[in-house]
């Protein structure tokens, strides 16, 4: 039999299609299989009957890609890959798996002589189709070897650098995609709050809204998801004659990214507030039904009677410094996981992987690969002189927008909790030392002193 096809792609969902089309234009054709496929008509790329035949028509070593679900459909891809494997073959998870089911599988695979790579793949239909952004993580020699079919078909910056990179060993990959996911949750929640703060605190329509956020994307905040949020809310509604966005029902889905995020970080003892109140937001969407009772029962939110044109300028400031902040918790988290798993990960190149494809690309990620390639082992984000000064000069704002929801009832959960970050994180001293106190006086806890060394217990009763 022939071996003509660049790699193999199991699973021909919407994703694994996408990508199929855009290896076979970037001049890696591939041949697809599917456990139950539901082709459209116009995928016109070969599709093997069975896992033995498509294994048969590669050429070594052999590249398999997964585009199947998480958790156990990747253990029953791989093992039925296994049988028809030999030393020096590549599998390629680019789902959404959780990190420690990946180091599982690289240290597994690894003893069978077979190389797995955990992908992120961020950047949806549309990106997988024309160029996503790609986090490979495992076997750095299989990252070689793959390196230049994935910067075919990889984004690519306005400079024309493709965005993808070898993240790390294990896991690694699969980690900073979970990361990137959890700083989306946290953009899509900074963002939901402001409309909210304009159109139901301010009254603010829908098709001013969509200017504003139009304004917004001409500036420092010009991003992905500002963009397409000016023209969610100019659209109109095909069944009625309102804004579709005011017909569709206020409850957020999530599929499990966003909180994985989260408990990682409570595992490695990492403060990311602002991505925590974004899944815990979506949380509370869920409960609808809840929401409506209450409604009824605990009262609404205020208008706003104030200067609508000075609300959506310092809500823009206050924008800004909370997504800054929101993506210095990201990337601490990293850090720290990094050295928790002993990963070795480089911020900046894992922020150039960030700037095209994905879902978080913004113009601001450019100052933050600056900020890291000046000082690599930078503490915080918001300590970079450049980033300091932007955060300082808008607190006054940010301030102020809080002040404002707080007094119409208005929940802006990510913002404040954005803010409360940075006032901890500048706070020479909190009141911790009373909690401590506490700890020591019910449970014999001890205590540290500020004025000597040693550990110290009081007999308080």
């Amino acid at each position: 039999m022939i071996k003509e096809f660049a790699l193999g792609i199991l699973g021909l969902g919407v994703m694994g299609r996408s990508l199929a089309k855009n290896f076979a234009r970037n001049g890696y054709e591939p041949i697809g299989y599917d456990i139950s496929p539901k082709l459209p008509d116009d995928f016109n790329l070969k599709v093997s009957s069975s896992v033995e035949e498509l294994v048969q028509q590669l050429g070594t070593p052999r590249v398999l890609l997964l585009m199947v679900p998480a958790g156990d459909p990747v253990d029953k891809a791989v093992a039925s890959l296994l049988p028809h494997l030999e030393d020096g073959d590549i599998i390629i998870d680019g789902g959404n798996s959780f990190f420690m089911d990946t180091n599982r599988r690289v240290e597994d695979l690894a003893d069978k002589g077979i190389h797995f790579i955990g992908m992120g793949v961020s950047g949806g239909e549309q990106g997988a189709l024309w160029g996503p952004s790609l986090m490979p993580g495992g076997t750095e020699v299989a990252w070689k070897s793959l390196q230049p079919m994935l910067e075919a078909i990889a984004a690519k910056t306005d400079s024309g650098e493709p965005c993808v990179d070898w993240m790390g060993r294990g896991g690694a990959g699969h980690y900073v995609k979970m990361v990137h996911n959890g700083i989306e949750y946290g953009d899509m929640q900074l963002i939901a709050e402001a409309y909210d703060l304009m159109h139901r605190g301010a009254g603010i329509s829908n098709a001013e809204c969509a200017e504003i956020f139009e304004a917004w994307n001409e500036r420092e905040l010009s991003s992905y998801l500002i963009e397409i949020t000016g023209k969610i809310l100019k659209r109109k509604d095909d069944l009625t004659d309102g804004y579709l966005v005011d017909v569709i029902l206020d409850e957020a889905a999530q599929k499990g990214t966003g909180k994985w995020t989260s408990q990682s970080a409570l595992d490695v003892a990492a403060p990311i507030p602002t991505i925590d109140a974004a899944v815990e937001s979506r949380f509370i969407s869920a409960l609808k039904d809840e929401r409506v009772i209450a409604s009824k029962h605990l009262g609404g939110a205020k208008s706003f009677d104030g200067d609508k044109n000075h609300l959506v300028t310092i809500l823009e400031d206050a924008l800004f410094a909370s997504k800054v902040t929101s993506y210095a918790q990201g990337i601490r988290l990293l850090q720290m996981a990094s050295k928790e798993f002993d990963w070795g990960l480089e911020i900046s190149r894992i922020v150039r992987v960030w700037r095209a494809g994905c879902i978080i690309r913004a113009e601001l990620l450019a100052d933050i690969v600056e900020a890291y390639d000046r000082k690599s082992d930078l503490l915080n984000l918001m300590l970079d002189d450049m980033f300091r000064k932007a955060i300082i000069s808008r607190e006054d704002a940010w301030r102020e927008v809080i002040q404002t929801a707080v007094g119409l009832g208005i929940p802006m959960m990510a913002t404040g909790d954005a803010l409360a970050y940075f006032d901890a994180f500048r706070s020479k001293v909190l009141p911790t030392n009373l909690t401590q106190a506490q700890r020591d006086y019910f449970g014999a806890h001890t205590y540290h002193r500020t004025d000597r060394e040693g550990v110290f217990h009081t007999q308080w009763v």
